[in-house]
């Protein structure tokens, strides 16, 4: 390629290749703490980023691991109605989606939300939802959400959107 040649963009690697050696799986949500406190509560107590919803039994906790065993993504998932469609039957809410910041545009996030995805329809799900971030929001977006309503601030953990993805 000489200067100023565009890639290629069949020769990019993809989401999948750049999270290749990373496996998600279920886990219990204990396992997903350490990580959901230092991203989303500026590196708390690790207990301090426990959910009551963690306990309920239809909750499902997702962790994406690398070869090294470091839990670098994560979220949970659990059947609750969406506040703005709520007889809509169905809806799941999303929540404790975290990556590493080094594991970052590597697909992390893209194949834990894709796990989510694939255990809502697995139980029957119409939707997932979630109050998402703001800078997160494009990520969202490309994973299908769509934005509900305007953004807000949450005094705890800053600005954020609902959003939601029809299954």
């Amino acid at each position: 390629m000489t200067p100023g040649d565009a890639p290629d963009e069949a020769l990019l690697p993809t989401d999948e290749d750049r999270a290749a050696d990373v496996t998600v799986a279920r886990v219990e949500p204990p396992v997903t703490y350490a990580l959901r406190s230092r991203v989303l509560r500026d590196g708390a107590p690790p207990e301090r980023a426990r959910l009551p919803v963690d306990d309920l039994p239809d909750t499902a906790a997702f962790a994406a691991t690398a070869p090294d065993g470091t839990v670098v993504g994560t979220a949970i998932v659990y059947p609750e109605p969406c506040p703005w469609l709520p007889d809509r039957p169905g809806a799941w809410r999303l929540r404790g989606m975290a990556t590493d910041p080094g594991w970052r545009s590597r697909g992390v996030g893209s194949r834990v939300v894709a796990a989510v995805v694939d255990h809502v329809a697995a139980q029957g799900g119409t939707l997932v939802w979630c109050n998402a971030r703001t800078p997160a929001q494009r990520f969202y977006e490309r994973a299908g959400f769509r934005t509900h309503g305007e953004p807000w601030e949450d005094p705890e953990i800053g600005p954020h959107i609902a959003m939601w993805r029809p299954l």
